[in-house]
């Protein structure tokens, strides 16, 4: 399968359902999208990607509203997604911050950060997540299953407990923040704590699906990337609206690297649509922490594939991945626009979030990995200081608390007088 930037558009095949499929990126084999539960080809196991035989232009974006769907957000997009509307809270809209003193010390052109943690549940992942349950819907299952660092149960939970679906979750134990447990405890998950890392909930959790006893809805689901790839559409539109062209970069955090293969299949459907010249398409950018870089690992030795981390750790536990599973989207992705990808310290990811907090914008550690790499990118000179970048912030600073409280500063005990308080601040 062509993952060019300038692919053209795909004719639809016979199994086309109203000019949607999917398609194998491995073998070019196709599949009616909603016939059957399907994550990965028949024919040779690679990933799939949802096609459409006419992807829509800007200013097709908003058109064909029904009359109870949101025009901002996710289903803003629907023309580009499979359905007009799905299981929404409402998700997307999120905003895209200007951060003036972070932009003059980086010293590029501009700077935004579009924060994905002004989600309903925290996080980007409510994106892939009204996508993917009005999927199960259509396919008729009632049972929905996700391994996770926690924002993926979340919206998982969220969700499916909108959509009236029993929802199971596998964490790594011992491994994911309090605050998203707390929310897929809260939402009505069945959550289940595993005795090895995210790779190994992953590897449980796909056997689960594949003898189908619930239905998938971690990045491996390519329905999810469809409501992900709408990220891509609102920096796209919103830095236009603001400074009448593109980005030239978009720096974000990769774990799975479902958001860099969303991204860039964003970009590849507009392009085919004639809505972005292939010079406008922005740089993908990934960062990883050092302690959790497969991804890095690959760019810097220019291999066609990612070796699995066994061994991963990190802060930045949203990020903690040593598999991941979207690499084969992801890296042509990366290249195929020009971009590139770093590791950067566990430090360095949590003065970016101090930084961030300074400027108003609230992020747990896996965000601030998108500051941290164009900092570093800054300084080795690979990102110009004409250049204007987007850094995408992945999850909401009380995702983490206790991270977030280990960043901050300490709260200063002081006497219950009044006079007391004054001499202390005074000191």
């Amino acid at each position: 399968m062509d993952l060019a930037i300038d692919a053209p558009t795909p004719a639809a095949p016979d199994c086309a359902d109203d000019g949607t499929w999917l398609a194998c990126i491995e073998c070019d084999e196709t599949f009616a999208p909603f016939e059957a539960v399907r994550y990965t080809c028949d024919e040779c196991d690679g990933l799939l990607e949802v096609r459409y035989d006419d992807p829509p232009t800007f200013d097709e974006f908003g058109a064909g509203a029904p009359s109870e769907g949101p025009d901002r957000g996710v289903w803003r997009y629907r023309e580009a997604l499979p359905f007009d509307l799905g299981v929404t809270l409402p998700e997307g809209d999120t905003p895209l911050h200007r951060v003036p003193r972070i932009e003059e010390a980086v010293g590029v052109d501009a700077l935004r950060i579009k924060h994905e943690g002004m989600n309903p549940t925290g996080s980007f992942k409510d994106r892939g997540m009204t996508v993917g349950v009005r999927v199960a819907e259509e396919l008729g299952v009632g049972a929905l299953a996700c391994a996770s660092t926690g924002n993926t149960s979340a919206a998982l939970a969220a969700y499916g407990g909108r959509g009236g679906m029993e929802t199971l979750v596998l964490l790594p134990e011992g491994k994911v923040a309090a605050g998203k447990i707390a929310q897929a405890s809260l939402h009505g998950a069945r959550i289940l704590e595993v005795a090895g890392n995210f790779d190994a909930c992953l590897d449980i959790v796909q056997e689960l699906a594949a003898r189908g006893e619930a239905y998938l809805l971690n990045s491996l689901n390519p329905f999810r990337l469809e409501g992900q790839k709408t990220i891509g559409f609102e920096i796209l539109e919103e830095f236009r609206d603001d400074y009448g062209d593109f980005p030239d970069r978009i720096v974000l955090p990769v774990g799975n690297a479902g958001n860099t293969a969303a991204l860039y299949k964003a970009f590849r459907e507009l392009v085919q649509s004639g809505a972005l010249a292939v010079d406008e398409v922005p740089k993908l950018t990934g960062v990883q922490a050092e302690g959790a870089a497969p991804m890095v690992e690959a760019i810097e030795e220019g291999n066609d594939e990612v070796r699995r981390w066994e061994e991963v750790e990190t802060r930045a536990t949203a990020i903690r991945i040593g598999n991941p599973v979207n690499a084969p989207k992801a890296l042509p992705g990366i290249r195929n626009t020009g971009g590139t990808a770093v590791a950067v310290s566990d430090s360095a990811i949590t003065d970016a979030q101090r930084d961030l907090a300074e400027e108003g914008v609230g992020v747990e550690p896996a965000s601030a990995a998108s500051l941290a790499g164009l900092r570093k990118l800054r300084r080795e000179g690979v990102v110009d200081d004409d250049e204007q970048v987007v850094c995408l912030t992945t999850g909401h600073l009380l995702k983490d608390p206790d991270a977030a409280y280990a960043a901050g500063s300490d709260p200063e005990p002081v006497p219950n007088d009044v006079d007391a308080v004054v001499e202390h601040l005074r000191d």
